[in-house]
């Protein structure tokens, strides 16, 4: 019985599927900016198509429907933010470092993907009830678990305040890290690392001159 040979991948074709993955690229990063700024509810593929400069039709070429364009802009950050997560919980730092490490990777996934973080943020609650996003609860139990750990890894090694309360801290250090997903803008006068020093300077040192 003869062999079956694979198909054979030609180089013209390899440029060819490399423009269809940046287009496709493209298309989620416009999509992200208009869910981002009408609401994931107002906005139609009409609307997106409109942003990218093509008609409605042409944009069902390359996704079937506007849930699984917002399922791809919310995996796609939610799989790159736990690549950057777990690599510094496995690094095994100190309490203090690993707080340190994860604000500033979660600065550096907001310079990565502001448009995703701001959408997380508005629609989190209403997709989280349907069974496409269930991936958003489950990330957001582990991400608390990281937190939550770290924070009571410090108090137990004596890092962290014995008074202190790690859930309000947590949650407190969540929502200041992550808002700041309205306010910046890649590129401009401060890196994300930048930013992350200055914010773990006003939360671990606070902001008053020591007498």
């Amino acid at each position: 019985m003869p062999n079956k040979k694979k198909p054979q991948v030609t180089a013209a074709a390899k440029p060819a599927a490399a423009a269809a993955q940046a287009r496709r690229r493209e298309l989620l990063d416009t999509a992200a900016e208009v869910f981002a700024e009408q609401g994931y509810n107002a906005t139609t593929v009409r609307k997106i198509a409109d942003h990218a400069g093509m008609l409605a039709g042409s944009l069902y070429y390359h996704f079937d429907s506007k849930e699984s364009m917002l399922e791809e802009i919310l995996s796609s950050f939610l799989d790159e933010l736990w690549s950057g997560y777990d690599a510094v919980l496995e690094a095994e730092l100190g309490p203090r470092e690993t707080l340190e490490a994860l604000v500033t990777e979660s600065f550096r996934e907001i310079d990565r993907h502001r448009a995703a973080v701001a959408i997380y943020q508005k629609e989190n609650r209403q997709l989280v009830a349907q069974e496409r996003f269930a991936f958003l609860a489950d990330s957001q139990r582990k991400f608390e678990k990281a937190w939550l750990s770290t924070l009571e890894r410090g108090v137990v090694a004596g890092v962290f305040r014995s008074d202190l309360d790690v859930r309000l801290t947590y949650r407190f250090v969540r929502d200041t890290v992550w808002v700041a997903a309205s306010w910046y803008r890649p590129g401009g006068q401060h890196t994300p690392e930048e930013i992350a020093r200055q914010y773990l300077s006003m939360v671990l040192d606070g902001i008053a001159v020591r007498t």
